[in-house]
């Protein structure tokens, strides 16, 4: 079965060179894409721990290899996957705590993110998933597992060489302070509690670097108010079905202070080259004008309604989940389609990644 894989996987990648889907693919440089984060870049943590927010059942995954609900927030592949990809590597990252695979595997590629974490501990309690500290626990673990399976030598080049993916902070805004009531929100001004944010970001980056990581992705926020949750929250409040600019606007503020993050740590840490990813103003415009990307709808979801649906409300019970996901900027009311992963993939590769390559 292994052996079949690995066919089925270079023939994938072989046909999709053809079709020029992704026309970034280059192997050499990077070794190994190896992913922290959240529900952004979750291959499947979550399923392997208790908590309520999984995706590992259908119809999550439908488009996936082999139509498997891996646990993937995504009727299919989300960014890393499409990455790693580019880097000439699998056309996926697996789940670290997934028990389909092991060091050897994880050699080219491990995703250590959580589905419903954040920067600050207090995010990830809430949905009792895993916390940035254990990512990082994880991750040393990894380490001392790849040493024994390819030698000190081989460990560390990986490790060194590796592209390093970071992607929260839309748990942190949205799922703790701006939840009523916050706890967060009786301790801090928006404004502090993003300093507060910044600092724990900045920790977490000086961890991995003094672990060895020198090749890092940060990525910045989305333009979290147009989620279609927060759109028809923003109904029922009574202030129209558009975006919640409030925290449009945060998001910018605080993907402002990521980006200068960037410039102060490549200045401070030596042999660093820590990169900023932002996205939002590409899907802002495919929320916006969907059409011009070949979308039909981005106010709402494919899941269910497309306006509530997430995790264990978006299951195949569900007799409203739309046919064609292409046609929609958003999987459920949280997180993106394959498709709309697959263009900001392909931005990122073009404007920021491709300083890797």
């Amino acid at each position: 079965m292994e052996a079949y894989n690995f066919i089925a996987w270079r023939i994938i990648i072989c046909i999709q060179y053809m079709l020029l889907i992704i026309p970034w693919a280059v192997a050499g440089k990077v070794p190994a894409i190896i992913v922290f984060g959240d529900s952004s870049v979750d291959a499947g943590n979550n399923n392997e721990i208790s908590t309520v927010l999984k995706s590992n059942f259908e119809p999550y995954g439908r488009d996936f290899y082999d139509k498997r609900p891996t646990g993937r927030f995504c009727n299919g592949r989300i960014p890393p996957d499409f990455i790693s990809e580019a880097f000439g590597l699998r056309p996926f990252v697996p789940a670290y705590l997934d028990p389909m695979y092991n060091i050897s595997d994880f050699a080219v590629g491990v995703c250590f993110a959580s589905a419903g974490t954040g920067y600050d501990n207090a995010t990830s309690q809430l949905l009792n998933v895993i916390p940035l500290w254990k990512e990082i626990e994880n991750y040393k673990e990894y380490q001392k597992k790849l040493e024994a399976y390819a030698g000190s030598k081989k460990a560390k080049y990986i490790i060194q060489e590796a592209l390093y993916l970071v992607s929260m902070g839309t748990n942190d805004f949205l799922e703790n302070y701006y939840l009523v009531p916050s706890k967060r929100a009786s301790q801090y001004t928006t404004e502090q509690f993003q300093g507060f944010l910044i600092e724990l970001a900045e920790n977490f980056i000086k961890q991995i670097y003094l672990l060895g990581a020198r090749k890092i992705s940060l990525t910045g926020l989305p333009p979290m108010g147009c989620l279609p949750l927060e759109r028809a929250t923003n109904y029922i409040r009574g202030n129209g079905d558009g975006c919640n600019e409030k925290y449009n606007d945060c998001a910018l503020h605080f993907n402002g202070m990521l980006s200068g993050l960037v410039q102060k740590l490549n200045g401070e840490l030596p042999g660093i080259k820590l990169v900023y990813s932002n996205a939002y103003d590409l899907i802002l415009q495919m929320i916006k004008n969907p059409t011009s990307f070949g979308f039909e709808a981005a106010g709402v979801a494919c899941c269910g309604t497309g306006l509530f649906e997430m995790s264990y409300l978006c299951d195949k019970l569900n007799p409203l989940t739309c046919t064609d996901a292409n046609k929609y900027v958003f999987w459920d009311s949280f997180h993106l389609t394959q498709k709309t992963n697959l263009i900001i993939t392909n931005f990122l590769m073009k404007n920021v990644l491709n300083q890797f390559l």
